[in-house]
């Protein structure tokens, strides 16, 4: 299962972080021996400090300082083990598991033993050329509009898509440029750049608003990017999302990191 391992990776840096909070909250120099125990009687609370006795001393109101370390230290070791004993299923799971291990198999195959053999299920690889060699027809260009031409030799409407163009191109990284997709309360849309996610398997967007100091270009590009997630397309997930301004241009530093986080 894709992505599992960084679902394991991410609990696994909570439970840690949990457990050094609880830790934190402990203080060996004025922790107390025993534990508390609570009598409820015709609605009345009272405190009870027990150390070598099941019922313990009563505690006073004003030694209810008392009755907080302990209920404190109670909890505070009872979240430390149960979390302590998640990390270890988790630590022991991360230790030899690969989101690709069943992938792999086939991938460690000799190439002539590859051959004849039909995978349990395609690879990533394989579904991407497929997708790739889909045809499908783009948005039309209105005549006299200048021609921009990418290093593949493609027209796009715009430098900053000719620079992200030009970017994956090099980079190997496939995509389609404005592929049309339905998207409901929208119509047909045609998102800048689409690409095969290997990791979700599944299309991810790129749209690059470029003209983010014009107010009407504004309003457009927020209802596009509130229809997208309607459509449970959520930037940061299955979204990538880039801007620009006549003053702040296209960063290609950004690019390249967006690029190894969501198409490698």
């Amino acid at each position: 299962m894709y992505g599992l391992k960084e679902m394991l990776l991410k609990e696994q840096k909570y439970l840690e972080s949990v457990i050094s909070k609880a830790n934190k909250g402990i203080d060996v120099t004025n922790n107390p021996e025993g534990r508390l125990r609570i009598s409820v009687d015709s609605g009345k609370v009272r405190y009870y400090h027990c150390v070598d006795d099941r019922y313990g001393s009563y505690i006073t109101k004003d030694n209810m300082e008392l009755a907080y370390r302990l209920a404190q230290k109670s909890y505070n070791d009872t979240v430390i083990k149960k979390a302590e004993s998640r990390l270890k299923l988790i630590t022991r799971s991360l230790k030899d598991y690969s989101d690709d291990e069943i992938e792999q198999i086939y991938k460690s195959l000799h190439d002539e033993r590859q051959a004849l053999i039909t995978p349990v299920e395609p690879t990533a690889q394989q579904l991407e050329e497929q997708w790739f060699s889909a045809q499908y027809k783009g948005k039309e260009f209105k005549e006299g509009v200048p021609v921009i031409l990418t290093e593949k030799g493609e027209r796009v409407r715009s430098k900053s898509e000719k620079i992200l163009a030009d970017f994956f191109y090099r980079n190997n990284v496939l995509y389609k440029y404005e592929k049309p997709l339905i998207l409901s309360g929208y119509g047909i849309i045609y998102p800048d750049f689409t690409f095969f996610s290997k990791k979700l398997k599944k299309e991810i967007y790129w749209e690059h608003e470029g003209m983010m100091d014009k107010p009407e270009y504004v309003k457009k590009a927020i209802r596009k990017i509130n229809t997208y997630q309607m459509n449970k397309i959520y930037p940061g997930e299955r979204l990538i999302l880039t801007f620009e301004t006549e003053q702040d241009v296209l960063d290609s530093r950004i690019v390249s990191e967006l690029v190894d986080r969501y198409l490698r």
